[in-house]
């Protein structure tokens, strides 16, 4: 393929990736001239409509997403091959991007981040945080970082942290005025605060123990979409929440909030990074999951 057929396909990637001509061209170092006359030049030869255009938005079209997706891999084969060239093992350089929860960027991978930065100083990181699950592969990322239970089955999996839990957890003050439920049939005559999903819906609170598997839904008395707001409202008494232990180290040691029903709360697999099984990994790629596994095996020794 002519050099130009190769921009002009980075170029649609580029748009579909961010919605926007304008940034598009930010991230490709092109003038946003040059990004409309790109993907016109492929549009016409294509003979096809790839994006809605309107003055405030660019979504791709039904045909543009079937293009997206056959073209997105094959695009990342081809700079895989070109840095697999050009790379030196020994000084990893470049761009990784990477797609996460903002949960897991704060309390679990940025860390990693920052030792991964001053370990090595040529190369860049950029990292998308969002709750929707996408495909990393068409959306141009690297790596994902996600639930184990949510990896798809043919990445490779790199475990982030151990097994997490999520808790039911109340203020002693909420606990004194209203009582601790003692069986999960008990929570209906408590105040819920209630996680809505990134799909709009309410997160249903997962109870298990040995074998039976409940699911609480509870009328909300409020409906949050942060975790970290959320444990704000259960400190100040205003109901019980579901939440990760991740969220709540400090206000369970220091006696702040108070967890009940633990033995319906078991353990399950936590955060792993994700990438593709089938496709060159690059250099910077390969160095992160190095720090990440020599983190958790200095995570195991000092247990």
């Amino acid at each position: 393929m002519h050099r130009s057929g190769l921009i002009e396909l980075e170029t649609v990637l580029a748009v579909a990736r961010h919605g926007s001509f304008r940034a598009a061209a930010r991230q490709l170092g092109m003038s946003t001239s040059a990004v409309s006359s790109a993907v016109a030049g492929l549009e016409a030869r294509l003979k096809a409509r790839l994006f809605h255009r309107t003055t405030r938005s660019v979504a791709l079209t039904e045909a543009g997403q079937r293009y997206v997706q056959r073209i997105a891999p094959a695009m990342a084969e081809i700079r895989g091959a070109g840095e697999e060239i050009n790379s030196q093992p020994e000084a990893p350089a470049g761009t990784l991007r990477i797609n996460a929860p903002g949960d897991a960027v704060r309390m679990i991978f940025e860390p990693l981040l920052l030792e991964y930065l001053l370990r090595h100083p040529r190369m860049n990181l950029d990292i998308v945080s969002e709750a929707r699950m996408i495909d990393i592969v068409a959306d141009g990322f690297d790596a994902g970082i996600r639930l184990a239970e949510a990896v798809p089955r043919d990445m490779v999996s790199v475990p982030l942290s151990d097994d997490l839990r999520m808790v039911i957890v109340g203020s002693p003050a909420y606990f004194a005025q209203h009582g601790k439920p003692r069986t999960p049939d008990d929570l209906a005559g408590h105040a819920a605060i209630r996680m809505r999903l990134s799909h709009g819906g309410l997160y249903r609170w997962e109870l298990e123990r040995r074998g039976e598997a409940l699911e609480i839904d509870l009328p909300p008395r409020l409906v949050l979409s942060d975790p970290r707001t959320a444990v704000q409202a259960v400190r100040a008494g205003i109901g019980l929440a579901f939440l990760s232990e991740w969220h709540l180290t400090d206000d369970l040691a220091n006696g702040s909030l108070v967890t009940v029903l633990e033995e319906w709360c078991p353990p399950f697999p936590g955060i792993r990074l994700y990438y593709p099984r089938h496709r060159y990994v690059p250099a910077g790629l390969k160095a992160l999951v190095e720090l990440i596994r020599e983190k958790n095996t200095a995570r195991r020794a000092a247990r």
